[in-house]
This record gives C-alpha cells, sequence and structure tokens, in this order.
C-alpha cells in the first residue's frame, strides 16, 4: 500500500472546473482508495491506493471526468517523494503564503530556460528540480511576473501550491 497526494490541476479556480472536497473524497474513496482526506478547496487529497502511480492518476482523471464531467491532470506524489520535495528545497523560505512549489507531470524540455533572464525577475527567484519547480515570490503570488513567464516555456502540466499547503499535504500524507 501506498499513500499518495494528488494535486488536481487548476481545480477550483474561478467558476470552471469546479469539485466540491466532499465529492472528491466520496469519488477516491468509491475507487477503493483508504485513508482519504481532502486539504483546502483547491484539488488537493491524500489517500492509501496498492496501485502504481500512473494507474492511480489515469484512474482519477478518468472517474472525474465520467463523474463530475472534469477534465484535468492529476499529479500525483507519494508521501516520501513529497518529503523529498520539502528535504531538498534549496531556497530559505521566507513567508510561506509567498514561497510556492511547482509540481509538474514530467521533466520539462532540457532547454526549456535557455534565453531566460532569471535576474531579471528579481526579487522573484527560483530553482528548478527534475519535477519541480521551486519559486520565491517576496511581492506576492497575484503580482508575481516570473511564474507567468516560466509558464509560457514550461510546455508540460504543472501546477502550483504555497508553501503552507505543501507542508500541510506532508504532515497528512503522515
Amino acid at each position: 500500500m501506498t499513500r499518495y497526494v494528488a494535486l488536481l490541476r487548476a481545480v477550483n479556480l474561478g467558476s470552471h472546473k469546479k469539485i466540491a472536497m466532499p465529492a472528491l473524497r466520496e469519488l477516491l474513496t468509491g475507487l477503493g482508495y483508504a485513508d482519504v482526506e481532502t486539504y483546502l478547496q483547491s484539488g488537493n487529497a491524500v489517500f492509501t491506493a496498492d496501485a502504481p502511480a500512473a494507474r492511480v492518476a489515469a484512474d482519477v482523471e478518468e472517474r472525474l471526468a465520467a463523474d463530475v464531467g472534469l477534465r484535468t491532470e492529476v499529479i500525483l506524489r507519494t508521501a516520501e517523494q513529497l518529503r523529498a520535495v520539502v528535504d531538498r528545497n534549496p531556497m530559505r523560505v521566507g513567508d510561506p503564503a509567498k514561497f510556492t512549489a511547482w509540481f509538474l507531470l514530467e521533466p520539462p524540455a532540457p532547454d526549456w530556460l535557455e534565453g531566460l533572464d532569471l535576474a531579471s525577475f528579481a526579487p522573484e527567484e527560483m530553482r528548478a528540480e527534475r519535477l519541480e519547480i521551486y519559486l520565491d515570490l517576496p511581492n506576492g503570488i497575484g503580482r508575481a511576473k516570473l511564474p507567468v513567464a516560466l509558464g509560457r516555456r514550461l510546455k508540460v502540466p504543472a501546477t502550483m501550491r504555497n508553501w503552507r499547503t505543501v507542508t500541510s499535504l506532508l504532515s497528512l500524507a503522515g
């Protein structure tokens, strides 16, 4: 059995791609997953399953589309992988509401950052790992310019969570 953290991409932002967390818990339980918990209203769930990550993600995506009419990517990390994301964070976390991690569905192209002058976005900073991008956005997420520039270049599905959410999900995953 594996403890998973599911991050639904672009859910409950604005008026589209809506799902209530009780409905998400019911959906995950209906798939046979155990110890299902959700966190906040942004499509974060923690559960235990006896299947490989690729199968779990596909099953959740299919069930979301069939039962709720919601088409989105499900980005999974095991509890151990999420612990590694926190442990290997290469940056200092000031305000956890303004420090984020982007979780990527797959690695980006090796040259995705070529030609981008990261220093021009100061005081915003980023560090990229294979499947995560750490962002320090000291003036706030809503006014940040760096995530927009990165999003244009990334070309792979990703979802952002602030550090408070990341560490809370890790606590739930236990």
